[in-house]
């Protein structure tokens, strides 16, 4: 088959529009396999009805459990659906087979899988029912005279959180952002602070008192010898130059 006829076409927009549909909606969840997958198990969440067993009484049930598959005359044809969990309702039989009513006699190839979601979700609420020609006349009599249930069961429609975001904008709300992870900072190992050298103190030379010096400079004078440390060394002063004698710069 190629890959652009309109059955791989359509696959491929379902699976976008049901993750769209995902997206924006707190009940219902899907899988699927594949990339243009042709079966789909859909999970609903929210108020429904189920039976006990052996004509037990009427219960709030509150996950429900639907496969679709899509068969190769999709879109073409109505794909096949079949309720997995217990649900109580007019237009559902007791081994899960769904009537869509019109749709089921003359199916429109242009009915979407998401838009298709949507008509189960009003169906499991009690949104959409018809008991006139029922699947389950157990149900479709209760529909007609209960009272004790406010019907639909569930007031949320199936894109409730989309509904929710246009009702806080439609009241001047805006959403509060999603607060971003703050990155983890790596603390910074301390860079030791150098430390000054101490300046060693200046050791002066011993005073010598004036007796040691006199000796030494007679010792010297009688010797012929100079005692370093005792020299002073002497400012050389050069006569000034005249007019007429030549500087030399050394």
């Amino acid at each position: 088959m190629s890959a652009t006829s309109p059955r791989l076409r359509r696959l491929h927009s379902d699976l976008r529009a049901m993750q769209q549909l995902q997206a924006e909606s707190s009940i219902l969840h899907f899988t699927a396999d594949g990339d243009l997958p042709e079966a789909y198990q859909i999970r609903f969440l929210g108020r429904g009805l189920m039976r006990g067993e052996n004509s037990g009484p009427i219960e709030l049930q509150e996950r429900h459990e639907v496969t679709i598959r899509l068969g190769a005359g999709y879109p073409r044809m109505m794909p096949e659906i079949r309720w997995k969990s217990p649900i109580f309702h007019p237009n559902i039989s007791g081994n899960g087979s769904v009537c869509l009513g019109g749709y089921g006699t003359y199916w429109v190839p242009s009915l979407t899988l998401d838009e298709l979601c949507h008509m189960l979700w009003d169906m499991i609420r009690y949104e959409n029912y018809d008991v006139t020609s029922p699947y389950n006349r157990e149900a479709a009599l209760w529909a007609k005279t209960q009272s004790s249930h406010k019907l639909p069961l569930d007031a949320r429609p199936l894109r409730d959180r989309l509904a929710r975001a246009a009702e806080m904008e439609s009241m001047g709300i805006k959403p509060t952002p999603a607060k971003l992870d703050r990155p983890v900072r790596t603390p910074v190992a301390a860079v030791p602070v150098p430390v000054r050298a101490a300046i060693p103190p200046v050791i002066r030379p011993p005073v010598r008192p004036a007796a040691t010096i006199a000796r030494r400079a007679n010792e010297a004078e009688e010797s012929g010898v100079m005692f370093l440390d005792d020299a002073i060394e002497a400012e050389i002063v050069r006569p000034a130059a005249s007019d007429s004698d030549i500087m030399f710069i050394q």
